[in-house]
């Protein structure tokens, strides 16, 4: 197994990997940007945003959405226009958009964040093809990591400070029937961005914790941990060939000083792969 950084870039608080077209793209939420990272040519595309940025998705049809503190949005990728979508929160100044991903229907599920940490005060929220925006899940106060199986049947949910990943029956943009399907409070940090393997166990990266953990969610076992050489390790995705490399995102930690603080990492020769990435259907 090898642990390294890629590219040149050093994120204030890197968040939100996704693998799309041979590119790794993520947030650098503090920074207010969107970063595209292409392994094979080097290249790394940059695109202020104006706003802490939560997370970025591919669509279907090009270009990117984002999600941060004035709602969702679409990002033109040529020139990096922001096309607004809407604001379910708009007079919650102390909340934006955190972590989000879309489900294997083309919906765009975002969560916000309570920066006041009020407990409840935050929601998961659905960005649908047709732009429309619905709240699906809450009260919660850190909405973060999301996941669905491979038939996408079921979706999991980390809301941070539960320290305990969800599950729900997943149908038709509707999540149904909660349930706990395992608690994380094992590790004592936070559970952050996650992502799910082509064997169906969950990979999630602990803030706080300088780790990456992999679970079998049908029982909560530890199967496998990573340890970094960032404390502030906050998400994780499959890409590469065969999608078989997990890039990292981290965060600079408020007063400890490390190396490689803030670079994206990729931890390769796993044994494991990933799933493709499901784009936004609007």
């Amino acid at each position: 197994m090898i642990i390294e950084p890629v590219g040149t870039i050093r994120s204030q608080w890197g968040e939100g990997p996704i693998w799309w077209k041979n590119s790794l793209y993520y947030v650098d939420i503090e920074g207010r940007r969107v970063i595209r990272h292409t392994p094979e040519s080097g290249e790394e595309v940059q695109w202020e945003t104006g706003e802490r940025v939560g997370t970025v998705v591919p669509r279907e049809s090009g270009g990117l959405v984002i999600a941060g503190d004035s709602g969702f949005h679409l990002l033109d990728e040529g020139d990096g226009s922001l096309q607004p979508l809407g604001d379910p929160e708009p007079d919650k100044t102390d909340n934006r958009f955190n972590d989000g991903k879309c489900s294997p229907d083309g919906r765009f599920f975002a969560g916000t964040i309570s920066l006041a940490k009020k407990t409840g005060d935050a929601r998961l929220y659905r960005l649908d093809p047709d732009h429309s925006i619905h709240e699906v899940f809450g009260p919660v106060t850190n909405s973060n990591g999301i996941a669905w199986s491979a038939e996408g049947a079921t979706c999991y949910y980390i809301d941070t400070p539960r320290r305990e990943v969800l599950a729900f029956d997943y149908a038709e943009g509707h999540l149904t029937n909660l349930r706990t399907a395992f608690s994380t409070g094992a590790i004592d940090a936070s559970p952050d961005g996650m992502t799910i393997d082509a064997d169906g166990n969950l990979w999630i990266a602990f803030c706080h914790g300088a780790c990456v953990v992999c679970y079998d969610p049908t029982t909560g076992t530890e199967l496998r941990r990573v340890e970094l050489p960032c404390l502030e390790t906050t998400a994780c995705a499959f890409g590469g060939p065969d999608l078989a490399d997990l890039y990292v995102t981290t965060g600079i930690h408020k007063t400890e000083v490390e190396e490689h603080a803030g670079r994206l990492l990729v931890i390769r020769d796993l044994g494991v792969q990933g799933v493709p990435a499901n784009a936004f259907g609007g």
